[in-house]
Parts: structure tokens; C-alpha cells; sequence
């Protein structure tokens, strides 16, 4: 597996597993196969409400603890110094660890600072090993980060082949920020990755799909992607992309499918925040 290196030294694996919109129920069974395939990536978050199956998983699999690279999310409703403390020691009860490997922040409203002041201590305590940001856009992700005083070291964004997030990575790199992936292959109203002709001819000279082309271009990118699915034979064909390396012009020509570079979620639109901060505030 190829990994990056954090602005603090961490080394994360470039690929994992995320579990978003997987249901509590099925969640251990995912994480388990996900897990028994190679994944030692493994996204989750306080939202999705099944952070108790992918502890229950881990602590199954027979797999050291400091071999996998745990990732969960502070939710709206625990924003704040004091909520957001409580619900760090709330996530790694459920997933039945000492401490997480990156934390980050799930939305850019609410109190934010007040819930990286609580980041930033569990930082400093051992409870986390790394902190950062989700869904912060260009502006909102520059006024936090000049602020705090620990830089986020990740933005996870909606990333992929048709929405390639370029027009942030200058701001990211002057923070030292990575960029992670969410939707790597589709999916919040993008549906044409993994039906992409020229991913698909590019493809067949490596003997690979659509879709493991695209997650080969966003790892090449150094961008840490996380592909969801309940098939334990899918699991395996998104894992295998480490054979085989695209050439600068292959690289070149996907850049031409960017569709919507800063992505399908307007996250600055007014009326999606009220919903957010009126549903979970």
C-alpha cells in the first residue's frame, strides 16, 4: 500500500474503506471483508451511526491495532469545546480504542473553533494522532486555518475524476493540508466516472476498469481515496490499483473530464446550512 506523509509525520495509506451510507446492521460484515481483502484505511464518522460496527470489526480481525489507520468525524451536533470533548471519549468507546488516528471536523458550521480547541487538546493527550477538516471550501477552509493554531492536515473533500478540486490545492499546500476524497467514484449527483469512455480506454491497456483507473489518477494526485461498497469482490478490484502507474499524458488527458471542480454540494449556499444548523445544530 502507498501512503503520504501528514505535516506532523504520520504516514496514512493513499486508499481505504469508507462506510458512508453503510447501515449499522451491515456495517461489521463490510468492515470485516474490507479488512480481510487488505484495507487498513478505514473512514468513518459520528453521523454515520456506525461507528460501533466498524469497532466490533476491528476488534474481530485479528489485525494489531497500530496497523490500522482509523478515521471519524465530529458532527454538527457536537460542536463546541465541551460537546465536541465528549463526544471524542463518546467515538472511541464505540469503536473500543484508545485513540483515533485523524479526526476531523464533519461540516464548517457550528462552533468550529470551539470544537478544534477540543481537537487540539486530544491532540496534545494522545487520544488522536492527527486533526483536520471536511467539506471546508476555499474561503471558509482559509479563515479557519489562518486562525488555529495546529494547521489542519487533512481536507476531505467530494473529489473525483469529473470533480477534480484543483483550484483549492495551492491554498491546501500553503497550510500543508492533504486532500482526501469522498465519492472517489461517483455519487451526490455524479454518475459518469465509472462510465467513462476514455477511463475505460485507458483502462484496457493496463487490463483494469473504469473505476480503478480513476482511483489510480486520484492517488497519483498523492490524494487519499476512500471507495464505499458492500461487495467484498468490488472491495478487492478497488484495492488492486498499485500495479500498474499512468503515464503523464493519461494523467493529462483525465484532467479534461473535470465537470464541476469544487463539486456537486454547494456547501456556501444559505438554504443548506439553515437545514444543517436547524436539523442538528
Amino acid at each position: 500500500m502507498e501512503t503520504i506523509k501528514l505535516s506532523n509525520g504520520i504516514e496514512m495509506p493513499l486508499l481505504g474503506y469508507g462506510v458512508f451510507q453503510v447501515n449499522p446492521q451491515e456495517c461489521e460484515r463490510c468492515v470485516s471483508d474490507a479488512l480481510s481483502v487488505g484495507y487498513r484505511l478505514i473512514d468513518t464518522a459520528q453521523a454515520y451511526f456506525n461507528e460501533e460496527g466498524v469497532g466490533a470489526a476491528m476488534a474481530k480481525s485479528g489485525i494489531k491495532r497500530e496497523d490500522i489507520f482509523l478515521v471519524t468525524k465530529v458532527w454538527i451536533s457536537n460542536a463546541g469545546e465541551e460537546k465536541a470533548a465528549r463526544s471524542i471519549d463518546e467515538s472511541l468507546r464505540k469503536l473500543q480504542t484508545d485513540y483515533i488516528d485523524l479526526l476531523l471536523i464533519h461540516q464548517a458550521y457550528g462552533d468550529v473553533f470551539g470544537s478544534w480547541r477540543a481537537m487540539e487538546k486530544a491532540y496534545r493527550d494522545g487520544k488522536v494522532r492527527a486533526i483536520g477538516v471536511s467539506n471546508f471550501q476555499e474561503a471558509r477552509f482559509f479563515d479557519f486555518a489562518h486562525y488555529v493554531d495546529v494547521k489542519p492536515m487533512v481536507n476531505q473533500l467530494q473529489c473525483n475524476a469529473l470533480i477534480q478540486q484543483r483550484s483549492i490545492e495551492p491554498l491546501l499546500n500553503d497550510f500543508g493540508t492533504r486532500m482526501m476524497a469522498w465519492g472517489p467514484l461517483g455519487g451526490q449527483g455524479v454518475e459518469g466516472v465509472v462510465k467513462s469512455e476514455l477511463l475505460a480506454t485507458i483502462g484496457q491497456k493496463y487490463g483494469k476498469s473504469a473505476a480503478q483507473v480513476a482511483l489510480r489518477w486520484l492517488t497519483q494526485r498523492g490524494i487519499v481515496a476512500i471507495p464505499k461498497s458492500t461487495h467484498k469482490e468490488r472491495m478487492e478490484q478497488n484495492l488492486n490499483i498499485f500495479d500498474f502507474k499512468l503515464t503523464d499524458d493519461e494523467m493529462q488527458q483525465i484532467l479534461t473530464l473535470n465537470q464541476h471542480d469544487a463539486g456537486t454540494v454547494n456547501f456556501s449556499d444559505v438554504q443548506f446550512v439553515k437545514y444543517l444548523l436547524e436539523t442538528y445544530g
